[in-house]
């Protein structure tokens, strides 16, 4: 490993240099969640590093993904709140949505968020490439094209391939900025339509679906298997599904979408047995697939399996001696803060350190739709079908003083244990919730799940009241044989 030197390139504007000051210790092909994590920790180790990005710092989750999906959603909270101020004497009238005002508060969101990064890499010494980085065959020279930083060669003792995914589309569905869309455009479309059929019902698909629906747009779902949300537990799932159609979204599930139909009024899709539902505009999301094809892999020995996904192992390591991939470019949950546990692993191998391999199985998920879904582990369906077995206790938001008070009691906390002997509860082998704020509570359960902690380990543990976490505490306390209020 070379010498950890700051380079002598700026973090926003690349000068022309001597080649021999051109090499890094390691060279990251990507600026989103993995590729700036791995840079920001690495840096913070003394590594000497440098990032190539062909867009905007942050990639998808900071700029057309996780942050701006949840502030529209977090604007859907809102209208929903003033909605119902009568409820708590507060008289607000009738709300109604400026939506030129909710893109301008997002985007200042996503700007602030950018600048600070850029700012971290830099007060890091991380050198930053404008531009599109091809690996070459050697496995150590990255070029550098088409961007501000002009066509130049770097070179690196490591390389980290972090260059993302992209929105997948179904044939016959061409995508614009109106009437069929990705999540990538529906982001910044121009005005909210006043019907939209969502194509997907994943946890992408019901965050937009819930947004729309709750500032007044008139929303189908349309999914292919057997039921919205389809890696949640079935009886999270039953909740969200019940709060969709009270709200007025028609879910359509185990359907086929077969072809569309686009005028200058709207979008007419068949499905299914040949049904048909006609809305302003579609929403496309039906996953994201990675976007490998941008790095010149062909030359090299990384390999790319039949999907497009590189090939790694247990430490992000590929075939290629010297080259780690990480974030959406490996087949791995397309979840930011795993990118961000990736990018992290992969420079402590860099480093030579001990590694602990990332347990995908037990991964925290949170959706923010609402009611919002958050879990860690085994769902009671896939811990039978592990062989496990299992006990299970579910409290609902119904008796939750906190949920009460805020209007909130749509939801429970289940959680999947190993069963004793006598019929109580030992290893936690999952934590689900779906309701007010689980994103935020799932702490307590991702830590339990992950430290193999036992019903009696948590059980002991005094939570705060009045707390929505308090579901959480009762639900563990129950498995031991007894209870308090459920």
């Amino acid at each position: 490993m070379h010498e950890r030197l700051a380079p002598l390139v700026s973090a926003y504007h690349v000068e022309v240099i001597p080649l021999a000051e051109q090499h890094f210790d390691v060279v990251v092909i990507g600026g989103g969640p993995g590729g700036y994590a791995a840079a920001l920790y690495g840096a913070s180790a003394g590594l000497n590093i440098a990032v190539i990005e062909k867009n905007k710092l942050g990639g998808t989750c900071l700029n057309v993904g996780c942050i701006p999906a949840k502030e529209l959603l977090e604007t859907a909270s809102v209208f929903r709140t003033v909605s119902h101020a009568a409820d708590f004497g507060v008289i607000a009238g009738t709300p109604s949505l400026e939506w030129s005002q909710t893109l301008k508060r997002k985007q200042s969101i996503i700007d602030q968020l950018v600048g600070g990064l850029a700012g971290l890499l830099k007060g890091r010494k991380v050198t930053v490439f404008d531009g599109s980085g091809v690996l070459r065959s050697d496995h150590r020279t990255v070029a550098i094209r088409g961007g501000s930083s002009g066509d130049i060669d770097i070179t690196g003792d490591h390389v980290i391939l972090a260059a993302g995914s992209i929105p997948r589309t179904l044939n016959g569905f061409p995508i614009d900025d109106r009437r069929i869309v990705t999540s990538d455009e529906v982001l910044s479309i121009a005005e909210l339509p006043s019907s939209a059929i969502v194509i997907g019902g994943g946890a992408i698909g019901c965050e937009f679906a819930s947004m729309m629906s709750d500032l007044g747009t008139d929303v189908t779902i349309l999914e292919y298997a057997p039921k919205i949300l389809p890696g949640c537990d079935v009886d999270v799932t039953k909740v969200v599904e019940r709060s969709f159609k009270k709200r007025g979204i028609s879910i359509r599930t185990g359907v086929a979408v077969e072809s569309q139909m686009t005028t200058s009024d709207g979008v007419t899709v068949t499905f299914g047995d040949g049904e048909t539902v006609t809305a302003e505009t579609v929403v496309m999301s039906v996953g994201r697939r990675p976007a490998a094809e941008t790095l010149g892999l062909e030359a090299t020995k990384v390999s790319v399996d039949d999907r497009g996904f590189i090939v790694t192992d247990e430490r992000c390591r590929t075939t290629a001696e010297g080259v780690w991939a990480v974030g959406d470019i490996i087949n791995t949950a397309q979840l930011a803060h795993v990118a961000f546990a990736e990018g992290m692993m992969v420079i402590t191998d860099i480093l030579g350190e001990d590694v602990m391999p990332i347990d995908y199985g037990n991964v925290p998920w949170c959706i923010y739709c609402h009611p919002e879904v958050a879990f860690a582990g085994h769902s009671e369906a896939s811990a039978k079908e592990a062989g496990f077995d299992v006990v299970v206790s579910k409290h609902r938001f119904t008796g939750n003083g906190r949920a009460m008070i805020v209007g909130e009691t749509d939801g429970l906390v289940k959680i999947i244990a190993e069963r004793r002997d006598d019929g109580t509860g030992g290893r936690i082998l999952g934590v689900h919730m779906v309701g007010p704020w689980v994103t935020e509570q799932l702490g307590q359960g991702y830590l339990a799940v992950n430290w193999e902690a036992t019903v009696d380990d948590v059980a002991q543990f005094i939570q705060p009241h009045p707390t929505m976490s308090e579901l959480f505490g009762e639900s563990v306390l129950a498995l031991t044989g007894r209870s308090l209020h459920g």
